[in-house]
């Protein structure tokens, strides 16, 4: 009964995933079929490795290990909100900002920005250049997700749930006084998948 009066009202707000000291902490999407694949080609390797044939043998086993720091990095893409920054994280690789230099969050597409190569994207410290907007770093695990305008060069982040996070990216920044644009638009269903 309670889930059909909830249904007709209109879809009900879960609680933002708020973490003992009040930070918002959302982790980036994960593919099943990206984790497969990391694992897939380390295994590959390792058995390469088994073989004799090779003028340097422990060659794939290094490229195995360079695949699982990059796996280890997908898996740790984490976004943090606390009361002053909003953390980007991952292993060997993080940006943090600060609040109050927020100037615009607009919802992006990585392949609409138009990055130039896959090194691009794979790049260590996450700078990538676009022809749309110049440089930018991404620290993402998706394609879609969103813009963030800050400071001289955006950050591109991809959080689960990319409207809830601009929620409360936008009440965060404009708590600090910062005056954002009209409300971003709403995802559709369409676009979300």
């Amino acid at each position: 009964m309670a889930g059909a009066a909830e249904t007709a009202a209109g879809p009900t707000r879960s609680a933002p995933p708020l973490d003992e000291q009040g930070r918002y902490v959302v982790y980036g999407p994960r593919s099943v079929a990206v984790i497969g694949l990391y694992l897939v080609l380390v295994g590959l390797l390792v058995y390469l490795n088994t073989g004799t044939a090779y003028a340097y043998p422990g060659v794939p086993l290094l490229l195995a290990a360079i695949l699982l720091v990059y796996l280890a990095r997908y898996l740790t893409t984490r976004y943090v909100l606390d009361a002053e920054t909003l953390s980007a994280l991952r292993l060997f690789g993080s940006r943090r900002v600060r609040l109050e230099e927020v100037r615009n969050i607009e919802f992006a597409n990585l392949r609409d920005l138009g990055p130039i190569g896959l090194f691009g994207t794979w790049g260590w410290r996450s700078r990538v250049f676009s022809p749309v907007l110049g440089p930018f770093d991404a620290i993402h695990t998706d394609s879609r997700g969103l813009l963030v305008t800050v400071g001289r060069v955006p950050l591109f982040v991809s959080p689960r749930d990319p409207p809830g996070f601009a929620r409360e990216l936008s009440r965060r920044a404009r708590s600090w006084g910062v005056e954002l644009p009209g409300p971003a638009p709403p995802v559709s269903r369409r676009d979300a998948g």
